[in-house]
């Protein structure tokens, strides 16, 4: 079992950075695929970005955001550049070991997710 604590959210102006992280317990990190996943009030939650096991294979709904991965310190992180307000949301993680997927359906372990909130 995984359990994840992201951190880092925040309030930004727009056009500002912030940087995620997710720190996950356990001694099988590196054997799960990392997801982040943000969901604003009264919308349904939407996929940002993936990240191999490895972090040698990512994919990405914004290129303004960028995945990265240290397994050494069981923690991956979400570079967000270029922050608009309609990125306000609550960001959370999560880890499969089923699937190379979008689909939140796909992952077994969620974070209890972290406000950002982008001014403008």
């Amino acid at each position: 079992q995984v359990q994840l604590v992201e951190s880092g959210g925040g309030l930004v102006q727009a056009g500002g950075s912030l940087r995620l992280s997710c720190a996950a317990s356990g001694r099988t990190f590196s054997s799960y695929a990392m997801g982040w996943f943000r969901q604003a009030p009264g919308k349904e939650r939407e996929f940002i970005a993936l990240i191999s096991e490895s972090g040698g294979r990512t994919n990405y709904a914004d290129s303004r955001f960028t995945i990265s991965r240290d397994n050494a310190k069981n923690t991956v992180y979400l570079q967000m550049n270029s922050l608009k307000p309609e990125d306000t949301a609550v960001y959370s993680c999560a880890a499969t070991r089923t699937a190379w997927s979008r689909d939140p359906r796909h992952y077994d372990y969620w974070g209890q997710g972290t406000q950002v909130t982008v001014s403008s």
